[in-house]
């Protein structure tokens, strides 16, 4: 819904102009198999500056909301966060499901079903023993991230390809200190959404998605997150979700 929720407002919006920043609320679940239907209202068309709020509705409810904001492109003040050192590369790591397989003993196929549009590598994350245990950050993961596939050049579709690619993972690292996995044995759900889009980038190439959760409580996780390519700084994203500990029955 995200990634469609974006590129049917970029479509009200001048090619000129190019998002840089969005927030979204998932309000209902989504359904694969009916229609979902994308109101997008243009609040604001300004100097600078296109403001688009898109509904989606689905069977006479609304299920999801997005604020967008589009900007004329400028000349201005530059500055970045530096790449994390020390990275290993994606070809070096194991896929997702490869490591969900370790922990859950079910198929690399099952639990690429679902996101079988993306090429994720885990770089590692804060569980003892992991590759990023630091007392100061107790939830912290990596992942290299792609499209399975080249994607054409229009800019509006790689930043919604990469707002979907964004949910993946976010969620799982406010999971990381309590030993429990997203989609095994925690249920998950996003609630609100935000990124900001900073650099031009390409989402078919390879992203490092370093994330972080600075808090969890009350079934509510927070996590924050920066993406990375070519050593550049181009996105930074914030997710808080339901995290709510399956019990067996």
């Amino acid at each position: 819904m995200l990634a469609q929720a974006l590129i049917a407002a970029a479509r009200t919006v001048p090619v000129s102009r190019v998002l840089h920043s969005l927030h979204a609320y998932f309000l209902l679940p989504g359904r694969t198999d009916i229609p979902i239907v994308y109101d997008v209202e243009a609040v604001r068309d300004g100097g600078s500056f296109s403001s688009r709020r898109v509904v989606a509705r689905q069977g006479g409810n609304v299920i999801f909301y997005l604020s967008s904001s589009f900007h004329e492109m400028e000349e201005g003040f530059e500055h970045l966060d530096p790449m994390p050192e020390h990275v290993p590369a994606p070809e070096e790591c194991p896929t997702l499901g490869e490591v969900l397989f370790e922990a859950s003993g079910r198929p690399v196929s099952f639990w690429e079903r679902e996101w079988g549009a993306l090429d994720v590598r885990y770089v590692g994350d804060s569980r003892p023993g992991g590759a990023l245990v630091n007392a100061r950050r107790p939830a912290h993961s990596r992942v290299w991230v792609r499209t399975n596939g080249r994607l054409p050049g229009d800019r509006r579709l790689h930043q919604a390809a990469l707002a979907y690619a964004s949910d993946l993972t976010l969620l799982g690292a406010t999971t990381v200190p309590h030993g429990v996995f997203v989609g095994l044995n925690v249920h998950a759900a996003s609630i609100d959404h935000a990124m900001w889009f900073h650099r031009p980038f390409r989402a078919d190439e390879w992203l490092l998605y370093d994330q972080v959760s600075p808090s969890a409580s009350q079934g509510l996780g927070l996590a924050t997150a920066r993406l990375f390519q070519n050593g550049i700084l181009v996105s930074n994203v914030a997710q808080e979700g339901l995290i709510r500990p399956l019990r067996k029955p």
